[in-house]
């Protein structure tokens, strides 16, 4: 007995169904996609877009505690490979603050920010414990030059204790208040901060100004 071929059926109901609903998701998934490009895209709430962010447990670090802690570290760091891993080969004082200036600068535009920003639940929220927020090229240029500031600020802090307990104690040879991470991290972040809450200051008082106008 030969064998004929056997005749295709089609596809069962259930199939149909399947087959039509998977090409109504790609099709909305493109449309979403078109739509965004014009500047529609749809919007969804606070707890959905939640759902995708990963999981973090019940106790969670408020956002200036995280601030502070990515501030201090960044500025701790900074004083252990420039200032204690250059400081033999810096001549003097101002070429310490220069290169330590330069670099606290370059690291605060390039990965402080960028980290403070990552941390952030929305985008700019974090943005008033910076004092240049805006990424730009001219920022830059800005932090690596409040840099100069703050280091020379710290500079003037441990040159201020350090000619009291000379004078309390009348040992002039002594260095009482030495360069270390730790503490030269505390000190950075305070005087950042401090200008920083000064420039927000400033600009609440401004549009306080404004609105009262």
């Amino acid at each position: 007995m030969a064998f004929g071929k056997k005749k295709n059926a089609g596809p069962s109901e259930d199939e149909k169904k399947t087959a039509a609903g998977y090409y109504k998701l790609k099709t909305e998934a493109v449309e979403d996609l078109v739509n965004a490009n014009k500047g529609e895209a749809p919007e969804y709430s606070k707890e959905e877009l939640n759902k995708y962010k990963s999981r973090q447990g019940k106790f969670k670090l408020p956002d200036i505690v995280k601030v502070i802690l990515i501030k201090f570290w960044f500025a701790a760091m900074i004083c252990f490979f420039f200032v204690w891993g250059l400081g033999g080969y810096l001549g003097t004082m101002i070429d310490t603050v220069i290169v330590v200036g330069i670099g606290y600068g370059i690291v605060t535009d390039l990965l402080e920010n960028n980290l403070i920003r990552y941390f952030a639940e929305t985008e700019g929220a974090l943005d008033k414990w910076m004092m240049f927020p805006k990424k730009k090229y001219i920022s830059f240029i800005l932090n690596i030059l409040y840099a100069f500031v703050v280091i020379f600020v710290v500079y003037m802090i441990y040159n201020g204790v350090n000619l009291v307990f000379m004078r309390i104690t009348g040992n002039t040879e002594k260095i009482f208040l030495g360069v270390e991470p730790i503490l030269f991290g505390v000190f950075c972040m305070g005087i950042d901060m401090g200008f920083v809450g000064m420039k927000n200051l400033f600009k609440k008082i401004v549009s306080d100004a404004k609105r009262s106008v």
